[in-house]
């Protein structure tokens, strides 16, 4: 059965005031008249008014409650986090600054991007709707797996917890992310390549999801720039991963696949999608998008400026790389 809320008891202790009875509450918080009523009499000190605050802390006891969430524990860090969600922020992004830049009030305080997002969806802060901020605005969290079971023998696959630390970390250039978006009804889809260091991005129109036509898309993306910046590649388990092994041999290029169900492991290429998605939503009627609709989404995303890289758009990036190489092999 699922709890009261400290949020619903302070609603509680506030219509209870007003002379709202059991019914009336539970119409107005959706829940049963009897829960209201059992609560009110379990949790109401003998001669003394209904308080929220008296009753959240008889229930933790009875319940031996201690894995309160850090955000319903301190209330300071709670403002702060909630107060830049509702700014636009994203948990990733609130996490991070409290980790490495955090207000001299918070100093020493932090958060995981995961307890703000268990917060919003789990905790109280489905009550604050909070995730109407998010930038996806699901109501309910997606799993981190796929939405559909894929059962495709991808032979020679190797596991992302193989892959090297200096690709884990974005040590160096060349190691790339590559993912497939589909539109409602439709055999036409993108091939997407993202870049792990530069934040580049390769887009290609494709006419259907299957290995043969995102292996020609990968071996444009691989042509369109001098191979050393083609080190590796991350896939998921979908079945264009099939052709992974033409697309290494030919190139000699690395290649790992996430753990089954768990595409959110390349999180570039999907964070890449999102940015996609404003310019073609799902709805998108791909047979009036052209190849070069689709090269100026690309060109357009590649010339924004990131935070990540200083403010600096990827095809800064790419082209003082490219100045370096030229360097180096024409010396």
């Amino acid at each position: 059965m699922r709890v009261l809320t400290s949020v619903q008891r302070e609603w509680i202790e506030f219509l209870n005031n007003k002379g709202q009875g059991p019914r009336e509450i539970g119409r107005f918080l959706k829940r049963d008249h009897t829960v209201i009523s059992r609560e009110l009499k379990r949790n109401t000190k003998p001669g003394k008014k209904y308080s929220a605050i008296t009753a959240q802390k008889l229930a933790d006891l009875k319940a031996k409650k201690t894995n309160k969430r850090k955000l319903d524990k301190d209330r300071e860090l709670h403002d702060y986090v909630v107060k830049q969600i509702k700014d636009g922020w994203s948990p990733d992004e609130v996490a991070g600054k409290l980790r490495d830049d955090p207000p001299e009030q918070l100093k020493g305080k932090r958060i995981s991007y995961e307890a703000i997002y268990d917060y919003i969806y789990n905790g109280e802060g489905k009550w604050e709707s909070l995730y109407h901020h998010l930038r996806k605005k699901h109501r309910v969290r997606r799993q981190k797996y796929g939405r559909k079971k894929q059962k495709v023998a991808i032979l020679e696959r190797v596991s992302i917890h193989d892959r090297p630390s200096i690709i884990n970390d974005r040590k160096r250039i060349g190691d790339w992310e590559t993912d497939s978006m589909k539109f409602k009804k439709q055999k036409a889809s993108l091939s997407v390549q993202y870049e792990r260091k530069l934040m580049l991005a390769r887009i290609h129109k494709v006419k259907d999801g299957t290995a043969e036509e995102t292996e020609k898309a990968i071996s444009k993306s691989v042509e369109s720039l001098t191979q050393e910046l083609f080190l590796s590649f991350t896939w998921d388990n979908g079945k264009e991963g099939v052709c992974h092994t033409k697309i290494r041999d030919s190139y000699n290029i690395e290649t790992f696949f996430c753990d089954p169900y768990s595409s959110w492991q390349k999180g570039g290429v999907e964070n890449l999608n999102g940015l996609i998605r404003e310019y073609l939503p799902r709805d998108t009627d791909m047979s009036k998008i052209t190849d070069e609709d689709v090269h100026r989404i690309q060109e357009k995303l590649n010339n924004r400026p990131r935070k990540k890289l200083h403010y600096k758009s990827p095809n800064q990036m790419l082209a003082a790389v490219t100045n370096q190489l030229t360097g180096a092999l024409n010396p």
